[in-house]
């Protein structure tokens, strides 16, 4: 609130606030508000005109109030008044009032938008700067639309003054962020830019920033900023403190606007013209020269300024990335911050040496550092500064260190915060495999990860492991080997049961000629974890086995009386059962050609993208992950290993333990069986799921659709003629679904009637995993046909398609309507004609509960009028359909009769279509 002079000070004001202060309970403030808000509200209502020192006064108490927590419903019209006040303490009571509490979507916003014109247009500095701020507090449509046109002729006016500019553009910034199509920037873009020039720092630092964010949607229409940025830039570094004396900040010169140029000059590439380029390159330099000068304040907020201007022309540096020499003297700066005492300045530093990894000319002078940044893992105490050192590891590995960054990492794990385990696992397998010269240190290294963080090890990790191991004829003998001597522990980690069930099922011949690893000793040495593992790991030791009977006929008899017992074909779990019958009765009447057959080792997997290194960018997010993946970096020389295919076939309860690979695709021309399940031919039309649409009539959250495979829950908020619907999409699998999409699609009359936009959604949903996806809807006009949401994505190499009618019907936009008997008949009687009322009898379809018809009627969007209708056992309601192009008031009457089981509803509202629509709607819902 405005400081007040004593010459017009409010009294009454500062009395209420102190009696709110004195109050001694929460009863006793609301008492006190209770009271003032009946005096306020005579006030305004008295026959007496109020002057412009007392409407500022109440209107000032309601503003306090209101900031207290207490809804304000009156004074709106005062304070839109207060506007045409001449005195500036009046006006500015008004815009205050009015930038709080006032909603974008008021009535009253015509009524100040003509206040706001009327300010814009008085020349008067003071009152323009109010108008602005109060257009880019509100940043409505309905203001981008009236004032989109005015405020660039204001910005580049010639005779504006200089806080009026600094408002317009600042204004104009927020108008583009809110409605960016209804800014017209094109007849203005020359003339904008070229306020770069402007005498006037605080008008030059105001418009790079709406620059800035202008040049990131439409770079071409302001790339001559590049050249004025520049001349700008060189002035300030090379100018003396003193040049710049009102925008010097503790010895440094206008520290925010070379930050927010430096910004803008990221928007694009370096600079083509040779001049152009050394004048940036210059300034640059001048900046890190600075840096290493003598610090002219011991204050925090030198050094604080000082940084800023710093990271921020390396980021620079770094997004050019074409100058050898500025990277290497931004990494060796950004490696003197490594030992800062300051925290902050240690987390910027790892986090920008992070980005600079991934360059070819920096990544060496990265490496230096290596010493110093495993130090900081190891005794950082900040949680946030050990994780951003995980990353710069993990960014400069490469061949030559990744024994040595593993190692390291391996070391830290076991002392990790928890919170980042995970990631630190799959980076680690990650670089395992991507520098594994000697896949036989892989092995290693993965196993060692199971055992020392095993809960953290992802399916992801022990999938790759398996693929790494059967696509490579040399490793696999050692991993048998080394799976079997790491299961002798008297405690395993589960994840290590699952690869060593499935090696020593795979090669487990490769090591049974030593009598250490007979066939009966990995047999009994698998079975002695049975019992302590969960169902999925259970089922894959009971594959691990029939694939012992294949390979060692000596246990068949031994396996069998295991598969025979009653803990098996016995089992509370389907599966397990299922399995044991089955396998038990594929060793007895199977030959051993056709068992050697079924149960043939597994084929090599499909390199594709790596699963690990896609779950670990999701878990970053986009942008946040130091691509090692470039050619400078291939170590083997040839294209690396990736992928995306899990270890195993996947059914449908445990995707992970189908050791037969009855689910794999067929090698080409080795198989003698047809893919009936392909998705080659052209899908027939589908059907459109309606099943639920109707339990959303009166409802706005559930569940949508569900199948076997997928759910679709939904969760909608309407308010006006605008609708938000938050769409849940839910794997109900534990295999990924790829190429992920969903579509909105409307015939050719609701497009004209109803707007959806959507927005796009993550393309692969992990097993178990949820996303969601958001819809904007706009009703134009009444409508009756319904969008449709179609889904399309593959699940297990086959294409799924699905089709669900998506619930927006012309009730979810009602705004309930209160009113009182009298209103309702008058109103009633002015809707009388025959066109405009729709009236149903039917039979109740449900029990007919009083409750429940009361909410369902709510549910439909109407408010319940009581004591309304004569007869009290009758519903009415009353509410009005807003679209963009008009209103439609609606009044309700439900009649019920609970001896013939029978309802009569009777709805009339000003548009018949409308009419007919609410009554097929609502009456199917009884």
């Amino acid at each position: 609130m405005p400081a007040v002079s004593k010459g017009d000070g409010m009294r009454g004001l500062a009395v209420f606030i102190s009696d709110i202060r004195n109050c001694k309970s929460k009863e006793a403030e609301i008492k006190r508000i209770n009271k003032e808000l009946a005096n306020i509200r005579s006030k305004f209502k008295g026959d007496k005109a109020l002057d412009g020192y007392s409407k500022k006064k109440y209107v000032c108490k309601l503003l306090f109030i209101f900031l207290l927590g207490h809804d304000i419903d009156f004074g709106h019209m005062e304070a839109v008044n207060l506007l045409s006040s001449n005195k500036y303490t009046e006006k500015q009571i008004g815009y205050l009032f009015i930038s709080v509490l006032v909603n974008s979507n008021s009535d009253l916003i015509r009524l100040i938008n003509n206040g706001i014109k009327n300010d814009l247009g008085s020349r008067n500095p003071t009152f323009m700067n109010l108008a602005l701020h109060c257009i880019a507090n509100v940043g409505s449509r309905e203001m981008a639309e009236a004032f989109a046109s005015d405020i660039p002729r204001i910005l580049v006016a010639g005779d504006t003054m200089d806080s009026v500019k600094q408002s317009a553009a600042l204004c104009l910034l927020r108008l583009n962020r809110t409605s960016p199509d209804l800014v017209p920037m094109g007849e203005w873009t020359a003339r904008v830019v070229h306020l770069l020039n402007d005498q006037h720092l605080g008008v030059v630092t105001a418009a790079t920033s709406l620059i800035t964010t202008l040049a990131q949607k439409s770079p071409d229409d302001f790339k001559t900023s590049i050249s004025l940025a520049i001349a700008r830039l060189s002035r300030i570094v090379t100018s003396a403190s003193i040049d710049l004396q009102d925008y010097t900040y503790y010895f440094v010169a206008a520290p925010w606007l070379s930050v927010k140029l430096l910004r803008l000059l990221q928007c694009y590439p370096p600079p083509e013209d040779a001049a152009l380029r050394s004048r940036l390159t210059e300034c640059l330099e001048t900046i890190l020269n600075k840096a290493q000068e003598p610090p002219k304040s011991k204050k925090v907020q030198h050094s604080n300024a000082k940084n800023a201007v710093l990271f921020e022309a390396i980021s620079l540096i770094i997004h050019h990335d074409s100058e050898p020499t500025l990277l290497v003297r931004a990494c060796n700066q950004l490696g003197q911050f490594l030992q800062h005492r300051e925290t902050n300045l240690r987390y910027l530093a790892l986090e920008s040496m992070c980005t600079l990894a991934s360059s070819e000319f920096s990544h060496e002078a990265v490496k230096t550092h290596i010493e110093t940044v495993i130090n900081a893992l190891k005794t950082e105490r900040d949680v946030s500064v050990r994780q951003r050192a995980v990353d710069l590891l993990y960014a400069m590995c490469d061949r030559s260190n990744a024994k040595q960054i593993v190692a390291e990492m391996l070391s830290y794990l076991e002392t990790a915060d928890y919170s980042i385990r995970e990631e630190i696992v799959l980076k680690v397998a990650i670089l395992a495999e991507k520098y594994a010269v000697d896949y036989t240190w892989y092995v290693d290294t993965i196993l060692n990860l199971i055992r020392i963080a095993g809960d953290y090890v992802s399916e992801e990790v022990w999938y790759r492991v398996i693929q790494i191991v059967i696509n490579r004829d040399d490793v696999q003998g050692y991993a048998a080997k080394t799976v079997f001597e790491a299961l002798q522990a008297p405690a395993c980690h589960e994840n290590l049961v699952k690869v060593g069930g499935y090696i020593l099922g795979e090669f487990g011949n490769l090591i049974a000629g030593d009598s250490r690893s007979s066939p009966l000793v990995q047999f009994n040495l698998l079975h002695s974890k049975f019992h302590l593992c969960s169902v999925p790991t259970r089922a894959l030791l009971l594959s691990a086995y029939i694939k012992f009977i294949n390979l060692f006929p000596e246990v068949k008899a031994t396996i069998q009386d295991v598969l025979r017992s009653d803990s098996q074909l016995r089992n509370a779990d389907v599966e397990l059962q299922q399995r044991a019958v089955e396998y038990l009765r594929l060793s007895c009447i199977a030959s051993t050609d056709i068992l050697a057959t079924v149960l043939e080792e597994m084929p090599p997997f499909p390199e594709r993208e790596s699963s690990i290194l896609a779950k670990l960018k999701r878990k970053k997010g986009p942008g946040h992950l130091p691509d090692i993946d470039d050619a400078r970096r291939n170590v083997n020389g040839s294209t690396e290993h990736s992928e995306s295919t899990e270890a195993t076939s996947k059914s449908s309860s445990h995707p992970f333990t189908d050791l037969l690979n009855l689910n794999s695709t067929p090698s080409a021309g080795g198989s003698l069986l047809i893919d009936v399940f392909s998705d080659n031919s052209t899908p027939a039309s589908m059907d459109v799921s309606e099943e639920n649409f109707s339990r959303f009539v009166c409802k706005n959250n559930g569940v949508l659709y569900e199948n076997q495979l997928l759910q679709i829950g939904l969760k909608s908020e309407y308010r006006q003629n605008l609708g938000r619907m938050y769409v849940f999409f839910g794997n109900k699998t534990s295999t990924q679904f790829l190429s992920f999409s969903s579509v909105v699609a409307s015939q050719d009359t609701l497009k004209t009637q109803l707007n959806v936009q959507t927005k796009t959604v993550d393309p692969i949903i992990e097993g178990g995993a949820q996303v969601q996806q958001i819809l904007n809807i706009e009703c134009v006009s009444d409508f009756t046909d319904a969008p449709v949401l179609n889904i399309q994505f593959r699940y297990g190499g086959a294409l799924q398609n699905i089709a669900v009618k998506l619930p927006v019907m012309l009730n979810k936009f009602f705004q309930p309507t209160e009113m009182t008997s009298q209103d309702f008949f008058q109103r009633w009687k002015q809707l009388g004609a025959p066109q405009q009322e729709v009236q149903k009898i039917f039979k109740a379809k449900h029990s007919m509960d009083t409750d429940v018809t009361k909410a369902k009627i709510l549910g439909f969007g109407v408010a319940l009028l009581d004591g309304v209708d004569p007869n009290p056992a009758n519903f009415v309601g009353a509410g009005v359909i807003h679209t963009k192009s008009t209103q439609v008031g609606c009044l309700l009457r439900l009649e019920p009769n609970t001896q013939a089981e029978m309802y009569r509803l009777t709805l009339r509202t000003s548009r018949d279509s409308v009419s007919q629509r609410l009554c097929d709607l609502l009456s199917e819902q009884f």
